[in-house]
């Protein structure tokens, strides 16, 4: 019963941050963190329940799961000319600043992986906010996907390094995973032949006419397997939640009301437990301390200005300048895999409670502050553009 009165709190919030989102103009993940955190402080909610730790987790797999989604492995090869060979350089150049600045300043280890770590999670919600229209926002998702797949390797590693050291367990995490992105290619090569071979098996699987949810059902199913695999395997969960995503939108494709119905399950119910579970992770009060503002605060500027040098030297030819900005700061929020680094390494003495404090800081300043940013540049950025049309007529 007290979980039951617990989550009913925070429906209560999901139902109301798109309320405040609408009336102040602000991003809905950016309002919900701020609710979560700020329900926090007044004693609205607390931060040990255990029912709302386990939502907000599935709220994150299937935020992943909606990135797989949005990936069509055909059309993504296509753009392999023009986006793909300068993803090379982008992260090349990415992890080089990284490196730099572990030299330069004497830092932690942990600054090397967490400096240009990748999420698709509110690349997402930038795109379930603006859609994939915007050229910035469409080579975001691109290099998104494989800045995710880069991470998860990075955090694999990692976890493995720090947890156990360079021995038999760590080669065998690396092993598992290199696995398990063969398998994956694997069993999609055999896949396209099965489904090339008899094409209705697609519709009987998936059935135009779905009176009975078949194809939802079908859906929940893969992306809970998949995920449960991920978990037996030891490997980051995310992963299964998006190959779940990717292999439902390259086979089903012909079920296009699916997507739609899928993400509005998601964003309306599933994803804000997740963005107001990271905001309860926030102590306003710790956040506040001068010296862990500061260390946030370097942390931030070191993650966007390593992403504006790498953006500017792989994509601003393609880009332009307006466009190579909001891709930079869209990159800058990889919120729940900063999470992820700072508590592997506090578990595991790499850093202290505060550096950890810091970092968590630092996350939910990049989820807040550049949302909000991405939203007002983009209106400048339209306005300035409008008036320069008008003085050209």
């Amino acid at each position: 019963m007290e979980n039951l009165v617990f989550l009913a709190y925070v429906v209560f919030l999901v139902v109301l941050s798109p309320i405040i989102a609408r009336i102040f103009r602000l991003p809905t993940p950016v309002v919900e963190i701020l609710l979560g955190s700020y329900a926090v402080w007044i004693g609205f909610l607390s931060t040990d329940n255990d029912a709302f730790k386990s939502l907000a987790k599935i709220g994150f797999l299937y935020l992943m799961f909606l990135a797989g989604l949005e990936i069509d492995i055909q059309r993504f090869l296509a753009y392999r000319d023009r986006f793909l060979k300068k993803a090379v350089l982008y992260f090349a150049t990415l992890y080089g600043v990284s490196l730099a600045l572990y030299f330069i300043f004497g830092l932690s280890p942990v600054y090397i992986v967490a400096i240009p770590i990748v999420s698709l999670g509110m690349i997402m919600a930038l795109i379930n906010q603006h859609g994939k229209n915007h050229k910035w926002l469409e080579l975001s998702l691109i290099i998104g996907v494989i800045g995710e797949l880069i991470s998860i390797g990075a955090l694999v590693i990692f976890d493995g390094a720090i947890t156990h050291g360079i021995g038999w367990h760590f080669f065998k995490s690396i092993l598992i995973l290199i696995g398990v992105l063969f398998s994956a290619y694997f069993i999609y090569r055999a896949l396209k032949v099965l489904f090339w071979w008899y094409p209705n098996l697609r519709r009987l699987i998936m059935p135009n006419d779905d009176n009975m949810h078949q194809s939802l059902r079908i859906s929940m199913a893969l992306f809970f397997i998949l995920v449960a695999i991920m978990q037996w395997l030891e490997i980051d969960m995310a992963l299964g939640a998006f190959m779940a995503g990717i292999f439902i939108s390259n086979f089903f494709a012909h079920k296009k009301e699916l997507p739609h119905q899928l993400s509005t399950f998601g964003f309306g119910f599933l994803v804000p437990f997740f963005f107001i579970f990271v905001g309860t992770t926030l102590n306003l009060e710790l956040a506040l301390q001068g010296h862990i503002l500061k260390h946030a605060l370097w942390i931030v500027f070191a993650m966007v200005g390593a992403r504006l040098l790498s953006s500017f030297v792989a994509y601003y030819s393609y880009l332009g300048f307006r466009n190579t900005i909001l891709f930079s700061l869209g990159d800058s929020m990889p919120l729940l895999f900063l999470v992820a680094i700072a508590t592997i390494s506090v578990k595991n003495g790499a850093i202290g409670q505060e550096e950890y404090a810091s970092f968590i800081v630092a996350a939910l300043m990049e989820g807040i502050v550049i949302m909000t940013l991405i939203q007002v540049l983009m209106f400048l950025f339209a306005k300035f553009s409008s008036k320069n049309k008008e003085k050209i007529r």
